[in-house]
């Protein structure tokens, strides 16, 4: 890693679209490209299966991917899983963690192997290859996915791919790669879906019964070489407190405090509920598709998503006389505000799909934070349960991020083929902050700047991997990845000061290899190698806001966490006898990552939530994943499938890790990862009409603090470990309409990741297709 101290450049964003561009020029023409396709492996065709554990050879050979993959088709999870959001289809892959606090929660973050809720940016999520992750940040935050560009109707299929070990993708994959693959319509389609769901909420002071309402719509069809399709969704939902107020002792004059502790054991008696939100979202999605020829195919997608909500406490304490009071407390203050987003996102893709000697694609996709508004105010009276008139205004309108990808493959012979690709893009943060008279009014542009945090990255990256079968059971494949990072144009001010953050660069090559033995073909062995380097977001390096009830800290030192990843599969697929049509797996991976950015959170000022980042020296992560399924266990149409992960998380080295009490970090486990995750679903179908699941989700004690001080369960900061079990039962009452209820949380746990986490949830569902 080279780091160069002169200002950066702009030049290579702009000449890298231009290069991706120009690379189709070194494609073949049409007739070429349409040589004869390799044979598929008959017996690799798993979409019968509810839950595979490994994904189709195709489907690995479109995404350059020579690593473990697992996939789930569209159909299957819409008939097996209550769904509301089309994150929901990842639910019950192997080693995967959902952190999804809410129906339509806006902050949905999925957690991996190695990696847990707090690291949106150490996973890549993708919808017909156009990137849907939110890298302007590594948080749960504004860097969740943004799934609302997909309806849950109209995925065909979602592969999920583990670990750094393709040359395709940015070091942002250490955690695994998620593609998600939208249906494009052969004739006219078109379907409407009516959800609803209620959870019944009891938690210290607050019970209450909390509605989510859905309505979506889907409408497709092909006119000759031309395709279109057009989906709406609109949902109204509230949530359960998403936060807790607390203080360090019972308020003078009042009543109705539950006494209690916090993560790390100290007094925080809880006084009231925060963020109780309401949310109406609405999203639209217009797809356009035309076969120039019949290898090559333009796409282009818009997508509109609008959030209008707001956010609301409830104190639990009375006065003398008995009325509600904050007494004073400013922990409330957080939990009350208002936000409007409406945000715009495009992409246009130009791919060919020959299966022949030379396919190539090239993306570019752009994502704009149109309106952003946060209004809060400032203060509560010091008697009674009022807010204060003067406020604040948090915007981000104008955060927006350009990807730019161009990649073509070259089948040299049957046995080889060799693929390179461009990469480029480009994130830019716009977060300022301002005072206002009247927080809950007038205009948006506020009285004063109070605080700001803008500044932007860039990546440019040259990737190539040549993939090659020899001897007649043996495949490797070898790649790199170069990538050159910039952040510059970084600003906070707060205070009343302004300091202009310094630009910085850096350079980095990430090497790749896998090496694959099938002695049968029911046996896969493979074993993966693969660097990476995640560079710091922008936000990481330079926002510095409050989001909710939780405050953001800049950090513009922060240098890029550098990972070497390995894993060993080892594959079986069952063709015949007692397990015909079941699969198993057994994989043993290890990461160690320097310089990693972890994010805190500490209760630096009160009961105000502080969050930011720092980088530890070294952590690994190391375990065993066993994953399987079977059909028609004991009786035809039972099918069973499930995962069982392991991890031992560990802090090698943190030398500047600072703390008041004497604790280290060194030898204890990092922050957010489970020891153990676990999934089992079970899913019969009688006949064609109805499918029963059952399904369960386990995962282990998590830590939030780098010293792992934080070992009081069941309170709210905690990361709780925590057993749910669900239902779903999907009825056909005709080929055009479909009935599914199902219930979320049956055993109705209450666990903490931070937040509190849903209560038990009934979902029911009618579906009516063309």
């Amino acid at each position: 890693m080279v780091c160069l101290s002169r200002r950066p450049s702009r030049r290579p964003f702009t000449a890298a679209i231009a290069l991706g561009v120009g690379l189709l020029g070194m494609v073949p023409s049409a007739p070429s490209l349409a040589a004869p396709a390799p044979e598929a492996d008959a017996d690799l065709d798993l979409a019968a299966n509810p839950i595979v554990i490994t994904a189709d050879r195709p489907a690995l050979e479109k995404y350059a991917a020579p690593q473990t993959a697992v996939g789930v088709t569209g159909a299957t999870v819409m008939e097996t899983q209550n769904v509301l959001d089309s994150e929901d289809a990842l639910k019950y892959l192997p080693s995967l963690f959902l952190r999804k606090r809410n129906n339509g929660d806006t902050q949905a973050v999925l957690a991996t192997r190695t990696w847990g809720v707090n690291s949106s940016a150490r996973t890549l999520v993708y919808a017909d290859d156009v990137l849907i992750s939110a890298l302007i940040a590594n948080n749960n935050t504004i860097g969740a996915p943004r799934w609302g560009l997909v309806a849950p109707e109209e995925i065909e299929r979602v592969d999920v791919l583990y670990g750094p070990y393709s040359a395709a993708y940015a070091g942002n994959s250490m955690g695994g790669v998620v593609q998600i693959t939208t249906r494009t319509p052969e004739k006219l389609e078109a379907d409407a879906r009516q959800s609803e769901a209620v959870q019944s909420f009891g938690l210290y002071g607050t019970h209450k019964d909390l509605v989510t309402s859905q309505t979506s719509a889907h409408v497709g069809d092909r006119l000759g070489r031309f395709t279109w399709s057009l989906s709406a969704n609109y949902q109204d939902s509230d949530s359960q407190p998403l936060s807790f107020v607390t203080n360090g002792k019972v308020p003078t004059g009042t009543s109705g405090t539950f006494l209690a502790l916090n993560k790390t054991g100290a007094v925080a008696d809880v006084v009231g509920a925060s963020g109780l939100l309401h949310t109406q979202m609405t999203n639209a999605k217009l797809k356009l598709g035309y076969d120039l020829s019949p290898v090559w195919r333009l796409n282009y997608t818009l997508g509109y998503w609008q959030n209008d909500a707001t956010s609301d406490v409830q104190t639990y304490l009375r006065d003398s006389t008995g009325a509600a009071t904050f007494a004073g407390l400013s922990g409330f203050v957080g939990g009350k505000y208002s936000l409007w987003q409406s945000h715009l996102a495009q992409s246009v893709t130009l791919r060919s799909d020959s299966k022949g000697t030379w396919d190539a694609e090239v993306t570019a996709s752009h994502y704009e934070m149109l309106d952003d508004i946060q209004r809060t105010p400032t203060g509560v009276t010091a008697n009674g349960t009022g807010f204060s008139t003067a406020g604040r205004i948090a915007r981000m309108d104008g955060t927006n991020w350009t990807n730019v990808d161009a990649k073509a493959l070259w089948r040299t012979t049957p046995s080889n083929t060799v693929s390179a690709g461009l990469h480029a893009d480009q994130y830019e943060l716009v977060n300022p902050t301002y005072g206002t008279a009247t927080w809950h009014g007038g205009s948006d542009q506020g009285q004063s700047l109070y605080s700001s945090g803008r500044g932007k990255t860039q990546t440019l990256a040259l990737w190539a991997q040549d993939e090659w079968s020899f001897l007649p059971d043996w495949t490797a494949a070898l790649g790199g990845r170069l990538e050159r990072w910039q952040a510059f144009d970084g600003y906070n001010y707060s205070g009343g000061k302004g300091v202009q953050q310094p630009d910085t660069e850096r350079g980095a090559f990430s090497p790749k290899a896998t090496l694959t033995w099938t002695p049968t073909g029911d046996w896969h062995v493979t074993a993966s190698f693969g660097e990476a380097y995640r560079f710091p977001t922008v936000s990481e390096l330079y926002q510095l806001v409050q989001t909710g009830v939780t405050y953001t800290a800049p950090n513009a030192n922060l240098k890029p966490e550098w990972v070497l990843s390995g894993e060993l599969a080892i594959e079986r697929s069952f063709t015949d006898g007692p397990f015909a049509d079941g699969r198993v797996r057994l994989s043993l991976f290890q990461e160690n990552t320097r310089d990693a950015l972890i994010a805190q959170t500490a209760f630096l000022t009160g009961s105000t939530p502080v969050s930011y980042t720092v980088n530890v020296d070294e952590v690994r992560n190391r375990g065993v994943e066993l994953a399987a399924s079977q059909q028609d266990v004991l009786v035809k149409g039972l099918e069973l499938s499930g995962s069982v992960t392991y991890v031992d998380s560990t802090i090698l080295s943190d030398p500047n890790f600072a703390s008041t009490t004497g604790t280290t970090a060194t030898g204890k486990h990092v922050p957010y990862v489970p020891d153990w995750r676990v999934t089992l679903a079970a899913t019969y179908r009688p006949d064609e009409q109805w499918a029963f699941t059952i399904a369960g989700r386990y995962s282990g004690k998590q830590y939030s603090t780098l010293d792992n001080t934080d070992s009081v369960a069941k309170v709210f900061g905690a990361f709780d470990s925590f057993l749910v079990a669900d239902v779903h039962i999907d009825y056909k009452v005709l080929d055009n309409l479909t009935l599914d209820l199902g219930v979320d949380n049956l055993n109705d746990e209450k666990y903490f990741l931070y937040h509190p986490f849903p209560g038990r949830t009934f979902f029911g569902g009618l579906k009516v297709s063309l």
